[in-house]
């Protein structure tokens, strides 16, 4: 409602059947002092009625307490110390006019001094202002009830939520907003009437509300604009928090505030059944293009990302958040693709167009992922074992992509623990007699081999004679129960020499 709408000294003042006269000059009362709620009208006579007085009222008077040795410093400042927010005159009834000290005083505390004529009689001007808070209480009530009406019909569009708070922006005339339990801006209303540090200043607070389990609404100033949170849920589950950019709120508006907030999380309690329903069916849906065959996929979702396909297995990926982040951004910019549950973790399928997303789901997640190269559909459980073995490769937050770890040699793709303790295992025992001896069989070795298993090469590279070099070879042949000169041994010894560690 506007403030002449409320019962107010100004709105008491306007109504020309009680004949009310200001006798302050209003430019020189502070501002506002005729606009703020007024809570009753009261009438005593006592020199000093503030023990009897309530705040936020305008007092009446005959002025039969006032003589000739009236401190009215002291009177006025009694009224101004308990609040009272105008003072009127009964004009005509012990005295004629309105005594020049105190309306010196009044204008000095800034207390707006008005006459009552003698026609008007104190009760009817405490009746008008009662009749006014009982109007302005029905009008109250009315819009009440009329904004609940227009929100539940907003909850029954689609998009629901979203209309709902935009409606409820609209009916209070003021910005509110919606933050997820991550502390990103879900909705708003007005979306562009909000800086982008506000909002993510209050991000923050609603992921600190959150965290602290708080459900009572909470008051916060960001550049001098006041704003209430209130959280959305109850106890352990607490989903996200509702901002509005208000200082307070009437109870009426309050209520209708609440009512939001329960919509809300019903709405999102919904929301999260679904989706859970979703990532399980998706996952049954991933065990069928494991078999290589879209056809079920395609027929349950209705389409599938256009082949040829990348494949990304994300490590350590809060399934739940990263699932409603992809839907939201699916839904954003019409990206097709496809995201399930699976023991390894998050599998993505997504066009090559749209492979770049990868990166945006590490960085925002802070997580490792594994993407396979470009497949068709019936290559799919080809793709998915290339990105869990990019994933393997992947020891820090970001995405490694199959081809990377492709264009490496095999033996590093053979390189595991389990391999490099067979390879030092076989070469125990060379290693063993250069330690003891203080020879360099096995240097010997690499050299030879790396100089296709040619004696002369290989012999000038270690600044040996041939046959030296050739005794070695026997050597280390002998302690490795090994014939070198077959093309099967050797291969398998270069092989231990590369997964071994130095």
């Amino acid at each position: 409602m506007d403030a002449a709408e409320q019962p107010t000294l100004r709105a008491l003042l306007s109504r020309r059947d009680l004949g009310l006269g200001l006798i302050s000059t209003e430019g020189d009362l502070p501002p506002g002092a005729l606009d703020h709620p007024l809570r009753w009208v009261h009438s005593s006579d006592l020199a000093d009625p503030t023990p009897f007085l309530a705040e936020d009222l305008a007092l009446l008077t005959t002025g039969t307490q006032f003589d000739a040795g009236t401190d009215f410093d002291v009177y006025v400042g009694r009224l101004s110390d308990r609040g009272v927010l105008g003072l009127g005159f009964g004009t005509d009834v012990h005295r004629a006019g309105i005594p020049d000290e105190l309306v010196t005083e009044c204008a000095r505390r800034g207390i707006p001094l008005f006459e009552v004529p003698y026609r008007t009689p104190f009760i009817a001007v405490a009746r008008a202002h009662s009749e006014a808070i009982a109007a302005q209480a029905y009008a109250r009530r009315s819009w009440a009830l009329d904004t609940q009406r227009a929100l539940a019909l907003a909850a029954l569009r689609p998009h629901g939520l979203d209309a709902t708070v935009a409606e409820l922006g609209r009916r209070l005339g003021v910005w509110v907003g919606m933050y997820d339990a991550s502390g990103a801006l879900q909705l708003s209303h007005p979306r562009t009437s909000m800086s982008a540090g506000r909002l993510a200043s209050l991000g923050e607070r609603a992921t600190e509300v959150l965290t602290r389990g708080l459900e009572a609404g909470q008051s916060l100033t960001i550049d001098e604009q006041t704003f209430m949170l209130f959280t959305v849920g109850r106890g352990g589950q607490l989903r996200g928090v509702i901002a509005l950019a208000v200082d307070a709120l009437d109870p009426e508006a309050r209520t209708v505030v609440t009512s939001v907030i329960a919509m809300a999380g019903l709405a999102l309690e919904q929301s999260d059944q679904l989706a859970r329903s979703r990532r399980r069916l998706n996952s049954q849906l991933l065990s069928s293009l494991l078999d290589d065959d879209p056809t079920l996929a395609r027929r349950v979702l209705g389409s599938m990302p256009a082949a040829p396909v990348v494949v990304a297995i994300a490590a350590d990926a809060p399934a739940g958040p990263l699932s409603d982040w992809w839907e939201r951004r699916r839904s954003e910019h019409g990206t097709a693709s496809f995201l399930a549950e699976s023991p390894e973790g998050v599998v993505v399928c997504l066009s090559m167009a749209d492979e770049s997303l990868l990166d945006e789901i590490a960085t925002r997640f802070g997580i490792r992922i594994g993407a396979s190269g470009s497949e068709s559909y019936d290559a799919f459980s080809r793709a998915h074992a290339q990105a869990l073995a990019a994933l393997r490769q992947q020891s820090d937050a970001g995405v490694f992509h199959f081809a990377d770890a492709a264009g490496s040699s095999i033996l590093s793709a053979l390189a595991t623990d389990e391999a490099r303790l067979v390879a030092e295992s076989r070469l125990a025992p060379l290693r063993d007699h250069d330690a003891r001896s203080g020879s360099d069989l096995e240097g010997s070795l690499r050299v030879w081999l790396e100089h296709d298993a040619k004696a002369e090469p290989a012999a000038a590279a270690l600044g040996v004679h041939r046959h030296t070099l050739r005794s070695r070879i026997a050597q280390a042949g002998a302690l490795l129960a090994s014939d070198l000169s077959s093309f099967p041994a050797r291969a398998e010894l270069w092989t231990l020499l590369q997964t071994a560690r130095d």
